[in-house]
């Protein structure tokens, strides 16, 4: 059976730290472009952060830039999301997914929509007080 699990989220509060993880099984994702996205009550799944097979290219949503760093451990089959200076506005359930048809290239533009991606995790809930 194919997972992706998250695990990691809480409270926190605004300004400070949390480190997601992603841990898949059933196939390997070693060769598969990983990302994260999150879910706020009442609002549209929407992209945060995508990493290619080698880990060497990454992209963020404008929202979190600066403050988010994706990477990956292939070895472990994981994936991780380290956020830094939180906000509350970044409240919101994380999901981890997997897209395994693109050859483990990133590209802007496609990586960055839901749509993409074939595997998802059940999501970690994140929540930032102020």
């Amino acid at each position: 059976q194919v997972q992706l699990v998250e695990s990691g989220g809480g409270l926190v509060q605004a300004g400070g730290s949390l480190r997601l993880s992603c841990a898949a099984s059933g196939r390997t994702f070693s060769a598969d472009v990983m990302a994260w996205f999150r879910q706020a009550p009442g609002k549209e799944r929407e992209f945060v952060a995508a990493i290619s097979w080698t880990g060497f290219t990454t992209f963020y949503a404008d929202s979190v830039k600066g403050r988010f760093s994706i990477s990956r451990e292939r070895a472990k089959n994981a994936v991780y999301l380290q956020m830094n200076s939180l906000k509350p506005e970044d409240t919101a359930v994380y999901y981890c997914a997997a897209d395994p048809s693109s050859g483990g290239q990133l590209y802007r533009g496609r990586h960055d929509l839901k749509g993409r991606y074939d595997y998802w995790g059940q999501g970690t809930q994140v929540t930032v007080s102020s």
